[in-house]
């Protein structure tokens, strides 16, 4: 993506508005754009369905081995299959969600299906009809949340407060049986402290859609683990969400040339 710095903001006398696609928007310096008088939007409707999708495939895919399970399948080395390959449950598990804006809460909608006990740690804490709705528990501290959940997945926005938000300490607080699974940003997790804790079986997996840099150097210990599923950032990679996108980015950046109220404005 063009880099938004201040040579090109000064070079663009006339800029008026950056639609971004996408709902993140760590990559642009907020202050710097605003100081310019420039408005910057993004699309967080047409991200929320299609990232809360990959939040749970990547929880089924990981908790029933389904890449090592295919490898074997497929292997020409494979004479039969092992009656003691087995993976966990997603049903009646406990679901630890951080990060309960708009895509974590429909990944608690989708979790429900699976009878999930679902535990949510937020900035604020959702109305209770909300919750309800969800069957959603509040942890007001992060702590209790990781030591409960068989499954806890990160959907913050990567801010100064949630970068390396997981390290060592917190991977350490989660259960030996549990499942860690980003869909939010790679640097949200501390990776080396990622690395150590699958290595010597602190938690049993991780699922990441996200990673620092993307892709990760092709000698990165984590791309040798066995025991975590890495997809190469297509949590809105849908046709639909690109359509979706293309359409709000245009939608917000006419309603501020046409100085209209804008719909998603950072």
């Amino acid at each position: 993506r063009p880099t938004i710095d201040r040579e090109l903001l000064e070079s663009l006398p006339n800029l008026k508005v950056i639609g971004n696609s996408g709902v993140g928007v760590d990559h642009l310096d907020l202050k710097m754009i605003s100081d310019f008088g420039v408005k910057v939007t993004n699309t967080p409707h047409a991200v929320a369905d299609p990232t809360a999708d990959i939040g749970v495939a990547l929880m089924l895919a990981s908790a029933r081995r389904l890449v090592e399970g295919c490898q074997i399948a497929v292997s020409p080395d494979t004479k039969y299959f092992a009656v003691d390959w087995l993976g966990v449950e997603v049903t009646k598990a406990t679901l630890g969600i951080i990060g309960m804006g708009r895509i974590g809460y429909k990944v608690a909608q989708r979790a429900r299906a699976f009878d999930m006990r679902i535990l949510y740690h937020n900035r604020n804490q959702r109305r209770k009809e909300e919750e309800e709705a969800v069957g959603a528990h509040y942890c007001k501290k992060m702590e209790d949340l990781l030591q409960q959940s068989d499954f806890v997945m990160l959907v913050v926005n990567l801010t100064p407060e949630t970068h390396k938000l997981i390290g060592k300490k917190e991977l350490g607080l989660m259960k030996p049986t549990a499942t860690l699974i980003n869909i939010s940003r790679g640097a949200v997790i501390d990776q080396d402290a990622l690395v150590e804790a699958l290595q010597n079986k602190v938690i049993r997996a991780a699922a990441l859609d996200v990673t620092y840099p993307e892709p990760l150097p092709r000698d990165h210990p984590l791309l040798k683990l066995n025991n975590i599923i890495i997809t190469p950032h297509i949590g809105t990679a849908t046709v639909q969400a690109l359509c979706t996108m293309a359409e709000e980015a245009i939608a917000n950046m006419l309603a501020v040339l046409n100085g209209q109220p804008i719909p998603s404005e950072v």
